[in-house]
């Protein structure tokens, strides 16, 4: 009986010590065995690289993406909208270039104001007189105020109508 006993105890020590040892090491860093134990793996992919920048808007993107806002502000027309936009995507395009090219700043500037110059006679002749002259009220004052303008007007006609 004496063996027994001391049998029992020896394996039952052997069981907790050795579970003891697995329980502080595990099987290293993955032994095989599947247990899970050791180094342990992120379920999250590493990014390795930084993402990539934006790349910068076409001529046509950023006219396209301010037209809706601009007719609606000047009160165009189908064909007044396709014409100032036309207009407006050949000089944006020309100023996208000149920045690209990286100039003095005087330089710069005289080719700006050559843009600009030619873009006004261009409208001019492309717009009617009132449209033309809204458009550069426009450019001054930002499109947000002369929306918020032709607004205001809508509300003073409509009470006017009213009485």
């Amino acid at each position: 009986m004496k063996n027994f006993i001391k049998i029992t105890l020896t394996f039952i020590f052997l069981v907790v010590f050795g579970l003891e040892i697995q329980a502080q090491y595990g099987y290293g860093y993955g032994s095989g065995y599947g247990y899970g134990y050791g180094r342990q793996r992120n379920a999250i992919p590493q990014v390795e690289h930084t993402p990539k920048e934006p790349e910068p808007k076409t001529a046509e993107q950023i006219v396209d993406g301010e037209m809706p806002n601009i007719t609606e502000a000047l009160d165009l027309n189908e064909f007044e909208s396709a014409v100032l936009s036309s207009i407006l995507k050949k000089y944006v395009q020309k100023r996208i270039e000149m920045q690209i090219l990286e100039l003095t700043p005087e330089q710069m500037r005289e080719g700006m104001e050559k843009i600009t110059k030619a873009q006004d006679e261009e409208l001019k002749a492309g717009l009617p007189l009132d449209k033309y002259e809204a458009f550069v009220e426009m450019q001054k004052k930002g499109i947000q105020k002369t929306r918020k303008e032709k607004k205001r007007e809508k509300k003073r006609k409509d009470k006017k109508n009213k009485t």
